[in-house]
């Protein structure tokens, strides 16, 4: 019998030859109803797929066209909350020196990657790790990740940085940037769809100097009994917006008019969500919707999450005074990013919010 430590990563609980995976990664009864094979899932063509949005007009000088393309983007928001990206503007081959350079990382022994482990319990949130938080019933997730803050720029602290692979600060960084950019563009639409001037929202989450872009790399070991785990548990994203790249192994689910639906691998696209920032800001016309990660045991998967974050204390989040009414009064108090957060972390079953 392997007898492992709680700390152990989770690599090398895939690699030890174990059968059977420890308890801690055993999901509740009512989660296991839920568990399915992700890949026939992924080939089921019953169920309801995620909208492809196609930005090549998203700033077309044709008034029309332009109105279209953000009328499309916006109705993924309201009916769905997740979207696949397609001609979102970022080259493929950037994109792929992105894949390659996170690869790269996770390729190297796990005594290599230790020398960048985080250490939550000090406050050390970025590096590499196996658990960003705690769950109520304090269960594991199968993976591992490496997580670190890539924009703004002045505002990295690059010693965390991979220095293996070479090109990894410079792919990541430029890629970056120009999601940085993307999110301007995709803000701008939101807003519009709210009745607000383009720049609002952007302002509303702080702007180019304070909205912070956290890159996750999640790494999902090949697991010996899928059925049985998750790679990451149901939850909504705390962000503005996430924009998400993975290696063409499926593994995200939505739950989408209650039911949970497999997004399909889309060749070239980026997976955007909307965050509960933006649901909020909005009093809930646009959603925040849940989802959770699935694991197999025939392929790694590795996901690029970066996650576009208001500052944590300076911004109080409530809904939007243009979108509150009589017959739509607030669904959210108000709450800095920090607040949210640490609601959602301790959030009991019952907490409802009257907004008389």
């Amino acid at each position: 019998m392997v007898i492992t430590s709680a700390n152990t990563r989770v690599e090398s609980l895939a690699k030890s030859g174990i059968h059977q995976i420890p308890k801690e990664y055993i999901r509740t009864p009512d989660e296991l109803t839920t568990i399915t094979d992700i890949f026939a899932e992924e080939n089921n063509q019953q169920s309801p797929q995620l909208p492809i949005i196609d930005l090549n007009h998203i700033t077309s000088d044709d008034p029309k066209t332009r109105e279209y393309c953000r009328y499309e983007l916006r109705k993924a928001a309201t009916e769905w909350g997740v979207m696949h990206l397609v001609n979102h503007g970022i080259s493929g081959d950037l994109i792929d020196r992105v894949k390659a350079a996170g690869e790269g990382f996770f390729d190297q022994p796990v005594e290599e990657k230790e020398k960048y482990s985080n250490d939550i319990a000090s406050g050390k949130i970025q590096g590499y790790g196996s658990k960003l938080a705690n769950n109520a019933c304090g269960q594991l997730e199968w993976e591992d990740y490496f997580f670190h803050l890539v924009f703004p720029e002045e505002k990295r602290d690059l010693t965390i940085w991979p220095s293996t692979p070479s090109d990894y600060i410079t792919a990541t960084t430029e890629y970056a940037r120009q999601l940085r950019a993307l999110a301007t563009k995709i803000l701008a639409a939101l807003s519009v769809g709210l009745g607000l001037e383009e720049g609002r929202l952007e302002k509303e989450v702080g702007g180019m100097e304070e909205l912070l872009l956290q890159l996750k790399i999640n790494y999902y070991p090949k697991c010996p009994q899928p059925e049985l785990a998750l790679g990451v548990e149901a939850h909504t994203d705390v962000s503005a917006l996430t924009f998400i790249l993975h290696n063409m192994v499926p593994g995200l689910q939505l739950f989408y008019e209650g039911q949970w639906v497999t997004a399909k691998c889309v060749p070239d696209s980026i997976i955007m969500h909307i965050g509960d920032t933006i649901e909020i800001l909005s009093n809930g016309r646009y959603k925040s919707i849940l989802h959770r990660g699935l694991v197999n045991k025939e392929k790694v998967r590795i996901s690029w999450a970066v996650f576009c974050e208001p500052p944590k204390e300076k911004i109080i989040l409530k809904p939007l005074p243009e979108t509150v009414s009589e017959e739509e009064p607030p669904l959210f108090p108000p709450r800095t990013f920090h607040q949210h957060m640490e609601h959602k972390l301790f959030k009991k079953n019952n907490d409802t919010f009257d907004p008389k």
